[in-house]
């Protein structure tokens, strides 16, 4: 009974494996076929390929929108996406204490960046030509990077996150990668920059190399002595609990619908505060110091330009721009749920930018303002004066992260936040001044803009109502359950890790909150030591 009960794990292993061998070695196998192909210009795949160009050219080119749809679908799978997207769950695995989740991630997506550009300048094909070019890209054809890289990316991410998510979740995750892939390289064929062939290449090698590097993660198991299951459960399915991203959370909002209300009601409070204010600097202050102030300053700053200010001011504009505040907070964000393991921090963020930017679009609207009558170095805007986009988006984004850094953490570092908090809007104030695209007046509604907002969603989110409640702060790292997904049995916790008594733990894959080990768990534990029974050694 013993003897079957050790055989099992190793039966299951040796089942699995098999299986995903054959995968790996059918997928290989038609990559190298396909490629074979392409070198000897196989009649049948050579018309297929110039007719599916030139029938998705011919579709594609009269319609505008439909490119530009393409467009941003095809950047799923550009390396700038995938490169944060792995690059940030790395940091957040790190965070929790998953090393070896890291690892994979991290050969994983480095073996595709190599297999890309090396298999291109081996194979040398050239990119289609079409009728009417639509879209550009630069280096050979065969195979589609694009292709490779989503398959690989989204892939390896899917693969380790699958145990954080609820069971009925997976299958819709699992479809949804599955869509984004596809979608992908359907996009880089409709743009005319890649062949049928190209694609279905990328899509082979991607998921052998995927194939390949899963299984050197379950044999990397199986040599730490822990069972290996179905990759429908996740590469590791016991760190679930420490993969999910806010454990400690049952609930963003208590009361979701009321914070629903009071936000529109505090929004249309804020744009008529906004308005009134927008309206007095703009039309009603003539003969004040007000109006003085607006039409000295600007025309101050343009007597004082240089060529080397005018760079450097340009660099600090930047830093307010849409795109310098999305790549913040896309950075930002994934790193506090990682750190605090809740939710409601970064919907306070995320309520914070996306209010700036709708109120600063409607007031600006309304009020209309005209730009000051100096020479405007970035050119016509298609938005008025009042109130700053620039100034009020960093004053919103850098307050706000201040907000939630300095309670959450007695370290040093946490003045930078402050600093930050202070610096940035003054840099961006000034260089938009500077560069005469703003009057002091539309500094002052961008301070109003975000003295406002933020105050009401301080109110009704209450970003670090944990804190207040008992937490305390936080020491910004994992929880101790995670301190060392590795470590033997019975070594000993760190110092400070202990979990008060009778507190619950969180659920892995569910996100729940459970007192007592589930049947599951047991039944994990127990393959477990069955597992390390049946080793070799």
């Amino acid at each position: 009974m013993v003897s079957d009960l050790l055989r099992r794990p190793l039966g299951h292993f040796a089942e699995r494996s098999l299986a995903g061998l054959a995968l790996v070695a059918g997928t290989g196998v038609g990559f190298g076929v396909l490629l074979l192909l392409v070198r000897v210009h196989w009649g049948p795949l050579y018309r297929a390929d110039h007719e599916t160009a030139a029938w998705f050219n011919e579709l594609v080119s009269a319609n505008d929108g439909l490119v530009t749809v393409l467009r941003a679908v095809t950047s799923l799978g550009g390396r700038p996406i995938m490169i944060w997207l792995v690059t940030i769950a790395v940091v957040g695995l790190l965070i929790r204490r998953q090393g070896r989740l890291a690892v994979y991630l991290i050969v994983t997506g480095l073996g595709a960046l190599v297999l890309d550009p090396s298999l291109k300048e081996l194979v040398g094909r050239l990119r289609p030509v079409v009728d009417i070019p639509v879209a550009s890209a630069p280096g050979n054809s065969f195979p589609s990077g694009h292709a490779l890289g989503s398959m690989v990316a989204y892939g390896a991410l899917l693969l380790v996150f699958l145990p954080a998510m609820r069971p009925r979740w997976r299958r819709l995750a699992t479809g949804l990668v599955i869509a984004v892939v596809v979608a992908v390289g359907v996009t880089r064929i409709a743009l005319g920059v890649h062949y049928l062939s190209d694609v279905l290449a990328g899509w082979l090698l991607g998921l052998a190399w995927l194939g390949i590097t899963a299984y050197a993660f379950r044999l990397w198991r199986r040599e730490r002595g822990r069972p290996v299951r179905p990759l429908g459960e996740g590469l590791e399915p016991e760190a679930g609990r420490e993969i999910t991203p806010a454990p400690a959370e049952d609930r963003v909002l208590p009361h979701p619908r009321a914070a629903v209300a009071e936000v529109i009601t505090g929004w249309v409070l804020v744009f008529g505060a906004l308005y009134a204010f927008g309206m007095l600097v703009s039309y009603h202050v003539e003969g004040t110091f007000v109006a003085t102030l607006d039409r000295k300053v600007p025309e101050w700053f343009a007597a004082q330009r240089t060529d080397t200010l005018n760079d450097v001011s340009h660099l600090a504009s930047k830093a307010g721009d849409t795109h310098a505040i999305l790549l913040v907070s896309l950075v930002f964000c994934p790193l506090a749920v990682a750190f605090w393991r809740r939710w409601r921090p970064v919907l306070f963020l995320a309520l914070t930018m996306f209010g700036e930017l709708t109120l600063f679009l409607a007031s600006s609207h309304a009020v209309n303002r005209p730009r000051p009558q100096v020479e405007h170095l970035d050119g016509p805007l298609p938005t008025a004066s009042f109130p700053s986009g620039h100034i009020a988006a960093t004053m919103c984004l850098w307050v706000a992260i201040a907000l939630l850094v300095v309670p959450r953490t007695d370290r040093w570092w946490r003045w930078l936040a402050v600093l930050a908090a202070v610096v940035m809007p003054l840099l961006v104030a000034t260089s938009r001044m500077y560069r005469g695209m703003h009057h002091p007046s539309d500094f002052a509604g961008a301070m109003l803009l975000t003295a406002l907002w933020i105050g009401l969603l301080w109110l009704v989110v209450r970003p670090n109502e944990e804190l207040s409640a008992g937490g305390g702060q936080d020491s910004g790292g994992a929880d101790a359950e995670s301190w060392d997904s590795t470590r033997p049995s019975g070594s000993a916790r760190p110092s400070g890790s202990t979990r008060p008594s009778g507190s619950a733990r969180p659920n892995g894959s569910a996100g729940t909150v459970e007192t007592a080990p589930s049947r599951s768990a047991q039944l994990s534990e127990l393959d477990d030591e069955l597992a390390r029974a049946a080793r070799p050694d």
